[in-house]
């Protein structure tokens, strides 16, 4: 009887064994990739801004997908944040292995959006700088994750 016990405890320690190198296989296999160099260019589109109160203001409307296989997608903003990455219930669902599953967060504060990393592989770029901290996106300055880059439109 000890016998058998002592084989399924082996057998038993083995399967979890098994599931453990599975589990770190598959996040290696999504998240180690380094981003290749991708392009960054300028904003293409020229930026409005509204009249209120006698003085010019711009406030973000739009998230726009500038590059990458969403290219063209446009996300209308709201009081609540953005989440992007390739969890299925993030706002901004991406299909790049460059992005982790959840990946940034765009959070409004008053008229601005700030962009945060939110401890991914690859990193997120605000222009051309790597985003450490919680940053305000100016109105048309490129955000890169992985292979996608979106802005923030009027």
């Amino acid at each position: 009887m000890q016998g058998l016990v002592l084989q399924l405890t082996r057998g038993g320690f083995l399967l979890l064994l098994w599931l453990f190198v599975w589990a770190v296989l598959r996040v290696l296999r999504t998240d180690v990739y380094a981003a290749s160099g991708s392009r960054i260019t300028a904003p293409r589109y020229p930026v409005r801004s509204a009249r209120i109160g006698g003085r010019r203001s711009k406030v973000a409307k739009h998230l726009v997908v500038t590059e990458g296989a969403l290219a063209g997608t446009r996300i209308t903003l709201g009081t609540q944040p953005v989440l992007i990455g390739r969890a299925d219930d993030s706002t901004l669902v991406l299909s790049d292995d460059y992005s982790s599953t959840r990946h940034a967060r765009l959070t409004p504060r008053g008229s601005e959006w700030y962009i945060e990393d939110l401890g991914s592989t690859n990193g997120t770029y605000l222009d051309r700088e790597k985003v450490t901290t919680a940053v305000p996106v100016p109105l048309g300055t490129p955000v890169r994750i992985g292979k996608t880059v979106i802005e923030l439109r009027p």
